[in-house]
């Protein structure tokens, strides 16, 4: 399903691959209010979606995004509330980049009612789409799985202190998932050597993973938020690390083929 916004691709498992942050178009008329150095999307989740190109040929749809992060990120709540307070946080409508400085030249960041707008236009398309798919695949199955992807800077001061671990398992503290899933992830994150890991630590789960996890309504949701040094060059120009790649590919392999063989008790 090819939408304004998204792209949408079913597949035949009970498994639906996300990836909110790996747009990185952004519309004319915003670009001129954005300081220069927005426009190379620094911020975006590269190239994960040809690294996970793989689970299509497991049978996994996977639910794709236009446009970039900075216009709307299609990972925080309507309402626009802290994911993490206490700490700082990037908004519904970022006005920052990862790094604290300003994404906009001085008076032109969105206004609320911009912000709508951007919600209905851009936000609001996706999470149809997701939600529509997922209840699709419970229809068919008896219950979905749903993973979002992402990668980040291994080091950002502005946000977190220290180095992320290698890979993020987000499960919001176990309420997302089954605890038989969250468990049976957890092993195949233990069973590797290469790459640290935690589970439900700095980043338990964004607002996809906190509203479409609804275990008691056969909605399972799972978040994987991997440094970038896992398979890609992490200074630009980025690109990705052939060698690097080739190294994690087993583990993300081995983490989707969980999910889709997993079935509830």
């Amino acid at each position: 399903m090819s939408h304004p916004v998204f792209t949408l691709t079913p597949g035949s498992t009970p498994l639906l691959v996300s990836f909110p942050h790996v747009g990185t178009e952004i519309p004319a008329d915003l670009q001129t209010r954005l300081v220069p150095r927005a426009l190379a999307t620094e911020d975006t989740d590269w190239f994960l979606e040809p690294l996970y190109s793989f689970v299509r040929t497991m049978g996994v749809g996977t639910i794709v995004p236009r446009y970039a992060r900075y216009v709307v990120d299609l990972n925080r709540p309507p309402e626009n509330v802290p994911m993490y307070p206490g700490v700082n946080n990037t908004e519904l409508c970022p006005t920052r980049f990862f790094s604290g400085e300003p994404l906009y030249y001085e008076g032109m960041a969105p206004s609320e009612a911009e912000i709508s707008g951007r919600v209905e236009t851009y936000w609001r398309p996706y999470h149809d789409g997701l939600q529509t798919e997922l209840q699709r695949l419970r229809s068919v199955h008896g219950h979905a799985v749903l993973f979002d992807a992402h990668s980040i800077r291994s080091v950002l001061p502005w946000l977190f202190d220290g180095q992320l671990p290698d890979l993020n398992l987000g499960t919001v503290n176990g309420s997302s998932t089954s605890p038989a899933l969250r468990e049976a992830l957890s092993k195949v994150l233990q069973g590797q050597q290469d790459f640290t890991q935690v589970v439900d630590g700095r980043f338990k789960g964004g607002h996809i993973t906190r509203h479409y996890g609804r275990p008691a309504e056969n909605a399972h949701a799972i978040q994987l938020e991997m440094c970038w040094r896992c398979y890609m060059v992490e200074e630009p120009p980025y690109a990705i690390d052939p060698t690097r790649a080739a190294g994690v590919l087993p583990v993300l392999r081995a983490l989707v083929q969980t999910m889709v063989s997993w079935r509830p008790a």
